[in-house]
C-alpha cells in the first residue's frame, strides 16, 4: 500500500480524482493553500493533498467561505474548526492526527490508581 504522504499524482490525475479543472489546483497553489511537490515543471500531489483539497472545496462550496477568508482564518484556527468537521472525519485527517490534539483514551488503571496493597490512593 502506498503511504498517504507519497507524491504520486500528477495535476491531471489529481484534478480527475477531485472532479475539478487543473486550473483550480493551480489557483489554490498560487493562493498558497496547497504546495504540491515539484519536479521540474511537473506537480505531484499526495493522498493527503487530495484530502486537504477536498476539505478546501467543502469549505468553499458547502460553507460559502471565500479563499481569502479561508487564508485569514487558517492564521488563527485549525481547518477542522473552520469546516466544523465531525470527530469521525477528524480521525481520518492527517492534519488533525499530527496536531497532538487527538483525545487519548484513559487507562483504567490511571483513572483509579491503587496502592500496592490494593486500596485506592487519594
Amino acid at each position: 500500500m502506498i503511504a498517504d504522504d507519497k507524491a504520486i499524482f500528477t495535476i491531471g490525475t489529481a484534478a480527475k480524482m477531485l472532479e475539478v479543472h487543473p486550473r483550480t489546483l493551480r489557483i489554490y497553489e498560487r493562493e498558497s493553500l496547497i504546495r504540491p511537490q515539484r519536479k521540474g515543471q511537473w506537480r505531484y500531489y499526495t493522498m493527503d493533498d487530495i484530502k486537504w483539497i477536498q476539505c478546501l472545496r467543502d469549505m468553499i462550496h458547502e460553507h460559502g467561505i471565500s479563499i481569502a477568508a479561508i487564508k485569514k482564518l487558517l492564521k488563527y484556527t485549525p481547518c477542522w474548526n473552520i469546516a466544523d468537521c465531525p470527530l469521525d472525519k477528524r480521525k481520518q485527517c492527517t492534519a488533525f492526527l499530527s496536531s497532538g490534539l487527538t483525545p487519548r483514551k484513559l487507562d483504567k488503571g490511571a483513572a483509579n490508581p491503587k496502592a500496592d496493597d490494593g486500596s485506592k490512593v487519594a
